[in-house]
């Protein structure tokens, strides 16, 4: 059994653990009780993720005592903090195993070893390696896949704890991410999600010339393939070439995720981030010129030390101006080992709640006013699955990524349908089907 928290980046990685366990002939399991091998893969972006990790490697020490001969692990971004895999040795000694983002590939010995000695084995790189191609994954049945085109991130804003867990950019080369599609689409995949910490920095380092803009042409025309989505861009990156590819490639869904992290520049810029906000406003509207259809969601922090009100009101203006679709929002929280957490001025935490709140509140406004738009228009929809509530109600998604719920039966998963929209939620909409594609 595979515990994964964190961003798409983890789940990605989560598929090779899997994948890596089936190889050595494990079966995925859902009740940890019938498991011989349990696996958390964490997340450190927050330090409320860690505590949450924490308490559930605690809960996991009575599962061990009733069966002692369980493998447990703890993996990924957390355990890649320095002192991290010291301090869960330390105070979970009821671990057998414990390895960093770098390390995934050495599972198979880990649990090898574990197996053969009582002691953790401890594995855990300080630095990225090269990437390791042709892991075994385990996916879910076919519709849409996540696809790694780079690992790790160079920008070092000062909030950021990911470039010290997940290491320096490095690429994937073209033919391999067009090889793994191709197989994706042969095993009924439709679209795939392309994966980096900044996809908008791929191929800096690879010698063949070539950027995120030329790897979105080649995707493009892979035959059989539906539709491409990427994560995550960083602004400073966004280039008029970007713009190009993303209105000329058919297959590119019309929705990007944009951090902006914060609509003051004086912050911007104590946050390293590269851009100011005029220049975040001007590429917004570029986009829009290209791709008039464009649906923009992003991330927003709020309470960053020395954030004013003018600097938060800043923020607010953002959200009227650019009128996001969807944002990730989030109260400053301070990581150990980044600048942040060390800087002066603060914000006390009763102002950091308030202004979030405000800022929520707005948001969801714009949100639902978005949904509104959307009623008696028609919607091009792939199928995902049953809704979480409802198994006689299918749900999918728009190519700008908007969340649809139709009544149906479990015949339309896997296949795209227009959808007329007839009804506006806030953090969805409903329709009835049309006809398929």
């Amino acid at each position: 059994m595979i515990e994964t928290w964190g961003c798409q980046m983890n789940a990605h990685d989560s598929e090779v653990l899997a994948g890596l366990l089936e190889q050595m002939g494990y079966l995925a399991t859902e009740n940890e009780n019938d498991a011989d091998v349990v696996l958390l893969n964490t997340c450190c972006i927050r330090e409320k993720a860690e505590n949450k990790v924490f308490g559930r490697l605690g809960n996991l020490k009575k599962l061990k005592a009733n069966n002692p001969e369980l493998i447990l692990g703890v993996c990924g971004c957390m355990v890649q903090r320095p002192e991290m895999a010291d301090k869960i040795k330390k105070r979970m000694p009821h671990m057998d195993l414990i390895f960093g983002t770098h390390n995934i590939h050495q599972l198979p010995d880990l649990i090898t070893e574990a197996k053969q000695n009582s002691t953790a084995r401890v594995k855990v790189w300080d630095r990225e390696g090269k990437i390791v191609e042709d892991l075994p994954m385990r996916r879910a049945a076919g519709i849409k896949a996540f696809v790694n085109i780079m690992y790790g991130c160079n920008n070092f804003c000062t909030y950021c704890i990911v470039p010290h867990v997940r290491g320096r950019e490095r690429s994937r080369h073209v033919a391999d991410i067009i090889t793994e599609i191709e197989h994706l689409v042969q095993q009924g995949y439709v679209e795939v999600m392309l994966l980096g910490q900044n996809v908008n920095s791929y191929g800096k380092d690879l010698d063949n010339n070539i950027d995120f803009a030329g790897l979105l042409k080649k995707v493009n025309d892979i035959l059989g393939l539906q539709r491409i989505r990427f994560m995550t861009s960083h602004p400073r990156d966004f280039t008029d070439k970007l713009i190009d590819s993303l209105a000329n490639c058919g297959k590119v869904c019309e929705h990007y995720h944009l951090p902006i992290q914060a609509g003051s520049t004086a912050i911007l810029k104590r946050m390293n981030r590269g851009y100011t906000k005029g220049e975040y406003l001007d590429l917004v509207k570029q986009i829009r010129q290209k791709v008039p259809n464009a649906s923009i969601t992003t991330d927003i922090i709020v309470g960053f030390p020395g954030e004013t009100d003018a600097d938060f009101e800043d923020t607010m203006d953002i959200l009227q101006r650019v009128q996001f679709d969807g944002a990730y929002t989030f109260i400053y929280s301070p990581r150990p080992g980044t600048p942040a957490a060390d800087m002066a001025e603060q914000v006390p935490p009763d102002q950091k709640k308030e202004r979030f709140q405000r800022l929520l509140k707005l948001q969801n406004s714009i949100t639902e006013e978005k949904h509104l738009q959307l009623l008696r228009s028609t919607q091009e929809v792939l199928f995902e699955g049953t809704s979480k509530n409802d198994e006689h109600i299918m749900s999918g998604r728009t190519r700008s990524n908007k969340l649809v719920h139709v009544p149906a039966d479990k015949s339309v998963i896997g296949k795209f349908y227009l959808v007329n929209i007839t009804k506006a939620q806030m953090f969805s909409v409903s329709g009835e089907l049309l006809e398929e594609i």
